[in-house]
Formats: C-alpha cells, sequence, structure tokens
C-alpha cells in the first residue's frame, strides 16, 4: 500500500513504489533522531538505512524530531527531446514530498520520486523566520550498500573527471584506488570516488548507477566512501575556504539520481537523469542543430612540430599586445590557408563545420598559468583573417566552430561573454567549443565548486540568447542539464580520445563511458583515428592508440552524440575513403535505440534508428578480448528486406599488432535474421541497415 500522509516519528516507516511496484523506498527516524531511508528492488534491499540532511552554520537539519509524508502523486506523461537517443521520452514516477523537523522549529521539505528505472530524491528549504540565508558545510546524504556490490569508478576529484576507471569490489576500494594523480592538489582528501559510479551485485541481477540531476547554484557532488561499512556519502565540493555553497531560501537542490536495473543494457536505456530536469528554457529551438565537424586540432597534439601559439618573439609582459609587429614562428597552423583546406576537406565530403583552434591572441605562454593570464575572444592573430574564413565557408556551404579556451580565467569569460558572443554572430559561427584548462580563477574556486557550476549554466544560458550551442571542455560533469539547455549540445568532462596521444586510452575505456559518464549527458570524445601509429608523425609524439580503425567507427554509435568530431587529419582519410564513407553516413540524431548486448568494462552492442530516414545503425565494441557478438535483427519492420553494410575488424586485426585491417561487406537481412559478428582485440564493427 501508498501511504498518504501521517506522522512519522520514528516507529512507522512511510513506503513508495514505483509504478511497477519493483522498487520500494522506505523513510524512517532512526534511534539517533536522524531521518534515513532505504530501497528494495524485487524485494531484496539496494540501500539499507540512509542518512539524509544539511548542516549549515545557521541551521543544522541531520537531527529531526519529526518527519510527515506528505501525499503520494502520480504523473505519466510523454515529451520530445530536441535531439538525443529517442525522439519521445516517458516521463513516469510516483511522488511523496518528506517534512523533516528539527528540534527547534525549523523545516526541510525531502522530496522523492520512483520511477520503474530508478528512484531520486531532492532538499527543498522554505522560507523560515529569520533563517534565510544559509553557509552550507555538508549534506549527509548516504547510499549504505546493502551487498557487497563490484564498483566501476574513478577517484574524486575537484578538478577533474580525466582519468581511468578501476573495477574492485566495495570492500577492497581502498586497496585499488592507487591510481596515477593528474591534479595532486585537487583530489578530495581521504578515499573518495566522482560520480556517475556504477555498481553490480555479484549474481548479475542487480545494476545501479549513482549520480545527480538538475546541477545549478549548488556545487557537485562526490562520494566519501567507507569500504568496511559499505557506505557512500555525500561529499559537495567546497571553496578554498571550506564552505560548500551559500544558499537563499527558498532554495531546491539537485537531485540524487539512482538507476536500477537487473540488467547491463537496462543502465543503458534508463533516461531517468534527463526525465529529473526541466523541460527546455529555450522557446525557438529551430537554430539547435546537430553538428559533425572536423578540426585544426589534432595535427597540434600529435606533434608535427606545431603549436597553438602565433609568434615565439611574444614579450609576457602586462601592456604588449601588438601581434602584428611580431614575426610568425610558421609552425602556426591556424592559419588561414590551412584553414581553407579543412572546408574544402568538410565541403566534399558532407561534414557540417571545422572548428580551429588557436586563432586568437593569448596563447603564449598559456600553460605557464601566468597570474593573469588571460584570451581574447574578438581578437584574431595575424594570419587568421576572419572575414576572408567567414567568406570562404559561406561559398562553401560549410559552418565555423569558433574556439574559446579561458586558461581557466572563467571571471575574465564573463566579463568578454556578450562580446565574444557577439563577435561570433558577426561572423556565422553557430557553434562554440570552451575550455578551462587550469587552476580557476577567481583562485578560491575549483572547476565543480559553487560558484563554477553557475558559470558553466550562465554560458549556456548567454549563449543561448545570441543562439549559439556549446561544447564545454574540462566543466563539471553533466547532469541533465541539457533538457533545459539543449544547445548546451556536448561536454568533455571525461578522459577522451586526446589520450590516444598520450599513451592510449584502453579499449575498456570506451565500454565504461556509456554506464557511467555517458549517463548525465553526450560527450564530445572525438571518435574518428585512423592513424594509429602516432610515432610516424615525427619528433614530440611517443604514442599509439589503442584501437582497431573499425572499433572507431563503432563509437559514433555505442557513444552517441549530437555533436561528433572525424578527428583525424584529412589526409588519413583520404587514405581509407571506403572506412570513411561510415562517418559521412551515420546520422546524429536518433528516433530510437535499442541496447543488444551489453557488460560494463566488456562489451555492448547497440542499435539505433535514424530520427530522418528508416535505416538503422548498429556498433559494437569490445574490451581488449576478442569475441562474438550476436546480432538479433528482430527490432526491423517484418517483411520488409534490408541491405546491411557492415564495417568489421579482418580476421587478423588486433588493436596492438594490426589495428588497420579492416574489412567492408553486405548482407541482406530481415526482422527474423540473426547474425554471428566477430570482433577482434581490442575491436568493434559498424553497420548501417537500409531498407531495399
Amino acid at each position: 500500500m501508498l501511504m498518504t500522509g501521517g506522522l512519522c516519528t520514528g516507529v512507522c516507516a512511510p513506503r513508495l513504489t514505483s509504478p511497477d511496484g519493483r522498487i520500494a523506498v522506505e523513510t524512517d527516524i532512526n534511534s539517533n533522531g536522524h531521518p534515513v531511508y532505504s530501497v528494495t528492488f524485487d524485494g531484496k534491499p539496494v540501500f539499507k538505512d540512509s542518512a539524509l540532511g544539511l548542516k549549515a552554520d545557521e541551521a543544522d537539519f541531520t537531527i529531526v524530531t519529526t518527519a510527515t509524508p506528505g501525499e503520494i502523486t502520480t504523473h505519466d506523461s510523454e515529451w520530445n527531446p530536441v535531439w538525443g537517443e529517442f525522439a519521445t521520452i516517458r516521463d513516469h514516477y510516483n511522488e511523496m514530498p518528506l517534512e523533516l523537523t528539527t528540534p527547534d522549529g525549523k523545516k526541510l521539505t525531502v522530496r522523492f520520486r520512483v520511477y520503474d528505472d530508478g528512484m531520486a530524491f531532492r532538499y527543498e528549504i522554505p522560507e523560515q523566520g529569520s533563517v534565510n540565508y544559509l553557509t552550507l558545510r555538508d549534506e549527509t546524504s548516504e547510499f549504505n550498500l546493502a551487498d557487497d556490490l563490484t564498483l566501476y569508478c574513478i577517484p574524486g576529484d575537484y578538478d577533474t573527471d580525466e582519468r581511468l576507471y578501476i573495477q574492485t569490489p566495495m570492500s577492497e576500494l581502498g586497496e585499488n584506488m592507487n591510481l596515477p594523480r593528474h591534479t595532486e592538489s585537487s583530489l578530495i582528501p581521504g578515499l573518495a570516488v566522482q560520480t556517475p559510479l556504477l555498481a553490480k551485485r555479484n549474481d548479475g541481477n542487480l545494476y545501479i548507477n549513482i549520480h545527480e540531476a538538475a546541477l545549478k547554484g549548488y556545487p557537485a557532488m562526490a562520494l566519501d566512501a567507507d569500504p568496511a561499512d559499505l557506505s557512500f556519502k555525500s561529499h559537495l565540493t567546497p571553496d578554498r575556504n571550506g564552505v560548500r555553497a551559500y544558499l537563499q531560501a527558498p532554495f531546491t537542490t539537485p537531485w540524487r539520481s539512482v538507476i536500477i536495473s537487473e540488467d547491463a543494457p537496462g543502465i543503458l536505456a534508463s533516461q531517468l537523469i534527463l526525465n529529473l530536469n526541466e523541460p527546455s528554457a529555450i522557446e525557438d529551438i529551430s537554430w539547435i542543430k546537430p553538428m559533425k565537424f572536423v578540426g585544426v586540432w589534432w595535427e597540434m597534439f600529435i606533434g608535427k612540430n606545431r603549436t597553438w601559439a602565433y609568434s615565439d618573439k611574444y614579450n609576457a609582459k602586462p601592456g604588449i599586445t601588438d601581434y602584428s609587429a611580431l614575426p610568425s614562428n610558421g609552425r602556426h597552423p591556424a592559419n588561414t590557408e590551412n584553414v581553407k583546406r579543412y572546408i574544402d576537406f568538410a565541403a566534399a565530403n558532407g561534414i557540417d563545420g571545422v572548428l580551429v583552434e588557436g586563432w586568437n591572441e593569448g596563447w603564449e605562454d598559456w600553460g605557464g598559468w601566468r597570474k593573469n593570464r588571460q584570451f581574447l575572444f574578438d581578437k584574431a592573430y595575424p594570419d587568421f583573417d576572419v572575414e576572408e574564413i567567414q567568406k570562404y565557408a559561406a561559398e562553401k556551404g560549410v559552418k565555423m566552430i569558433m574556439h574559446h579556451e579561458t586558461a581557466a580565467n572563467a571571471a575574465d569569460y564573463e566579463r568578454q561573454l556578450d562580446r565574444a558572443f557577439q563577435f561570433m554572430n558577426d561572423h556565422n559561427y553557430p557553434a562554440v567549443k570552451t575550455g578551462y584548462v587550469g587552476h580557476v580563477i577567481p583562485r578560491s574556486e575549483y572547476h565543480s565548486s559553487q560558484w563554477m557550476v553557475d558559470h558553466y549554466n550562465h554560458v549556456a544560458q548567454c549563449a543561448a540568447d545570441y543562439k549559439i550551442m556549446v561544447d564545454s571542455h574540462e566543466a563539471v560533469r553533466p547532469t541533465g542539464m541539457i533538457r533545459t539547455y539543449p544547445n548546451w549540445i556536448a561536454q568533455e568532462s571525461a578522459r577522451g580520445g586526446e589520450y590516444e596521444a598520450f599513451g592510449g586510452n584502453p579499449p575498456e575505456h570506451t565500454v565504461m563511458l556509456p554506464f557511467t559518464r555517458l549517463k548525465g549527458g553526450p560527450m564530445d570524445y572525438t571518435p574518428g583515428l585512423f592513424e594509429m601509429n602516432l610515432p610516424a608523425y615525427g619528433e614530440g609524439s611517443e604514442s599509439k592508440g589503442l584501437t582497431t580503425l573499425a572499433r572507431q567507427l563503432a563509437l559514433y554509435v555505442t557513444m552517441a552524440s549530437p555533436l561528433q568530431m572525424a578527428c583525424d587529419l584529412p589526409e588519413n582519410y583520404e587514405r581509407f575513403p571506403d572506412a570513411f564513407q561510415f562517418i559521412r553516413d551515420v546520422p546524429l540524431d536518433w528516433a530510437d535505440s535499442k541496447w543488444l548486448e551489453a557488460e560494463p568494462g566488456d562489451y555492448i552492442t547497440v542499435a539505433r534508428r535514424d530520427k530522418n530516414s528508416n535505416d538503422w545503425y548498429v556498433a559494437g565494441v569490445t574490451d581488449e578480448n576478442s569475441r562474438t557478438a550476436v546480432i538479433d535483427f528482430s527490432f526491423l519492420e517484418p517483411g520488409k528486406k534490408y541491405t546491411a553494410t557492415i564495417y568489421e575488424d579482418a580476421p587478423n586485426a588486433d588493436f596492438r599488432t594490426n589495428p588497420q585491417a579492416y574489412s567492408i561487406r553486405n548482407i541482406k537481412v530481415d526482422a527474423k535474421s540473426k547474425i554471428k559478428q566477430h570482433v577482434a582485440p581490442g575491436g568493434g564493427f559498424a553497420i548501417r541497415v537500409k531498407p531495399n
């Protein structure tokens, strides 16, 4: 039975269930006066009693005397994303508010929602007396596991998510968290992990993803871990003074989200986090368009004696900014003629846009973290003719994507935002890639603090006013805010494809991301690497991509995003035109998605239907082990015949020894077809299924 009200004083246990009845949440007050909740799935415990509460200088909501459940309501609707994995998403849940009262009479509401694919809760602070301005010191939300689950996680860090995942039993987490430290000063003290966190029960009948949704006006949440008690507690990013957040009532926190499934494909299919976000705040969405692009970027990453900076003679002293008087170093690829070459390639291959990094003033010594480092976003280097490139791209039917690297000088970026976005409008740039490499200015902030969370959301909102799409790098991990600001078309916020130039991403990495980071929103991973022997590019490059060529094609489908880069050099695509055809063809917006096989860190096989045609695209990736994928085509329309063009690893392909070995073949399929597909070690496959 669903309780519809009453008074709880530590004796009763209000219960809320999912619409299908499989997930149940119970709330109570324990013997210490702490409000707690617990969760079961199919009658088996997921979380044992876990604390709730907030603690501020002005109020302590961790000890309560009463917990009064409000009326349970049911919501069931459908909505249509501007872009994404589905054309239509169902939003179906049961909801219950729980009003907490502290011993001194202060009020806090915890609102619970339970869906068929998970549960969530958030805190709502009402206006009350004189306590309306809160200096938040802690959030005591707990996620106490009922079993010793296997975790897939990265270490907690205030500044970066660019790490490799580990797999470990919760009870052994401390022993297995010895990973290379990306930014020593920003690692969370003690034992902590980042969200989204994936965990599974050893019997394989329970998978959960712990994260948050609708992050705004609040710092990002990581999780303090206690392996002995199998418990997690929320850990909010502080400012350098130790304050978690400055709040003014009435205030609503982000949702604490838990996706729950009996199998791995259920985690991938869940739209829980998007459902927990508010509908689009942008009324006219006609200008928001998925984009495929190439860019002046990779040649700088892989060596080739290239540099982002225009001149080696720049004097970094304040006041000397006359670049026109400086000689070019001759190694600056963001120049007019080179950009035209990329525009020509994009136009010839039906690629929507070209991104140019290093076009603007400010790149000299940016990696040296000058105290007052500054980029100018309406000032081009002398060898980058903005007007000429604008005209040339327009003649070729290609859109330009601007790059705004801030070097984490976020305060100065906000000062320039309107001028920068107006400059983009004046030169027909519909999208911007933002970057935040380095220590944040103002210096009291981390990349995931309250101030920076507000900054990222402000940039997305301001960009919408100028009808500009945003792709943010080095920003806080996404929490589904793309529903509210669908112009926030992609983020990085994880270890991306650029690391192929720094030693490579192990194959299991991109089989983990869809279960973790991608649950918050799409990633600008930058797939499409065709030349894995990076030392071939010369001095400054000592890496080898840990992938097969066919796998790179598969990533466009297994890691769906409305913004996808073809990262490699044009000349490498020209060497493999038949394989590049898949990148030309693959859509970026989907009507439907079906996960056929999946296991975190091991393999994924997914089928997606193009939103603008009746074509299906099927793709699969594996870890370092070869496997045989089984593809059941029952998702096709019965009675119709299709031609499947299969881009696959050759029989002798291997990501370590023979990564470029691939083959392409055509077969006939229908809804009754079922095929076995070879996948090489570290490999993948991509299939276009077209009606006859």
